[in-house]
């Protein structure tokens, strides 16, 4: 199971997706995460901890894409998050 780090929210900002960190994480994190459709998606499933299993399968059944593109777009996706420390 993957969730989203406390204090991190996801904002839609004139049709962007955008990670914006609250309360002490605001002070910590610097810089603006943008997010795809995809990502956001992703996010909101990774935010009531979702594991790679369950986003691939949701990427399946959401979007037009083979299991192939859809894995490596969670491994992606995962790992960017990782890189970010947005991941607990």
């Amino acid at each position: 199971m993957m969730k989203i780090k406390d204090n991190f929210i996801l904002k839609e900002i004139a049709g962007s997706y955008v990670v914006v960190p609250v309360r002490s994480r605001a002070v910590d994190f610097s810089g603006v995460i943008k997010l795809t459709e995809s990502g956001a998606f992703l996010w909101r499933l990774l935010e009531k901890g979702a594991d790679r299993e369950e986003l691939v399968a949701a990427l399946l059944d959401e979007y037009e894409v083979d299991e192939v593109t859809a894995s490596k777009d969670v491994d992606r996706f995962v790992d960017s998050l990782r890189e970010a420390d947005l991941l607990g």
